[in-house]
């Protein structure tokens, strides 16, 4: 099944006990975001806050996908379940949840998927909105295992620079990759991590939406590469390069992995090497 499904999709399974839906949106504005309606959620909902809540709470990096101990206990007081079936959302369209359905996916979860388009395509859809959280009734029993492959570190971005086999894919803007302009966070340097590549998470969207498979297809296949063993993405803080992720697995590439730093540790570590064009 894919990953993503619509408002129609989702208001099928509201008369599913299992069902869980998870609000998943960042005060953080990303480029190109359509307006965020902070205001109004989808009935049900439960708040994921991924960016100060389910990470780490020790790292000096945003939003660092927490401990497997950390996300399980979160996740039980969220009334999480191991049988449970998960729906992220943002209040924008499809910008900071891939990252949430991404750290499920890393915890073991399967049964996670994203509404396409968000609360702005449920809202396009006609379906009635509340302006309160739910809050779940009993402490879950969620109990997730970490995959450490799902999310690298620096350390493990500097060993594949020279990696034939491994891609690195910078979802950041084209004019950052190139050092054409400064970066947005102060005090990072411009460039990209040597032998990547640019994918714009922006070349991926329409307005509110990920554009078609068919599409996504067609582009993908001139910055990623299908001989590839494994693809490492990036961006500035590790929320837009689940946005690539998420289009290279609908479109069929497999052995996925975010460095969950990104440009904000690698910008500002001047060990770390630095390409410019």
């Amino acid at each position: 099944m894919s990953a993503l499904i619509t408002p129609n999709d989702l208001h099928k399974l509201m008369d599913n006990e299992n069902l869980v839906i998870l609000d998943a949106s960042i005060d953080f504005q990303i480029p190109g975001e359509v307006e965020k309606d902070k205001t109004n959620f989808i009935p049900m909902s439960r708040r994921f806050d991924y960016d100060k809540v389910f990470c780490d709470p020790d790292s000096s990096l945003p939003h660092m996908m927490p401990s497997e101990e950390r996300f399980n206990s979160l996740a039980q007081e969220l009334g999480l379940n191991n049988d449970s079936v998960i729906v992220v959302y943002d209040n924008s369209g499809t910008f900071a949840s891939p990252r949430a359905w991404w750290m499920l996916r890393a915890m073991g979860h399967n049964e996670v998927y994203i509404l396409d388009g968000g609360l702005t395509e449920w809202k396009v859809a006609g379906f009635d909105t509340t302006t309160e959280y739910s809050v779940a009734s009993d402490t879950g029993s969620f109990s997730g295992k970490l995959n450490p492959d799902y999310f690298v570190d620096a350390k493990y971005v500097v060993e594949q620079i020279e990696n034939s086999e491994s891609l690195t894919v910078d979802a950041r803007a084209r004019a950052r990759f190139n050092s054409e302009v400064a970066e947005p966070r102060p005090g990072l340097r411009s460039g990209h991590i040597p032998n990547s590549v640019c994918q714009p998470f922006a070349e991926l969207m329409d307005k509110h939406k990920l554009k078609p498979v068919s599409e996504l297809k067609s582009i993908l296949k001139h910055s990623l590469s299908a001989d590839a063993s494994q693809t490492l993405f990036s961006c500035g803080s590790g929320v837009t390069a689940c946005i690539v992720l998420l289009a290279a697995e609908l479109s069929g590439y497999t052995n996925l992995a975010v460095y969950d730093g990104s440009w904000t540790e690698w910008g500002a570590n001047s060990e770390l090497p630095i390409s410019s064009k």
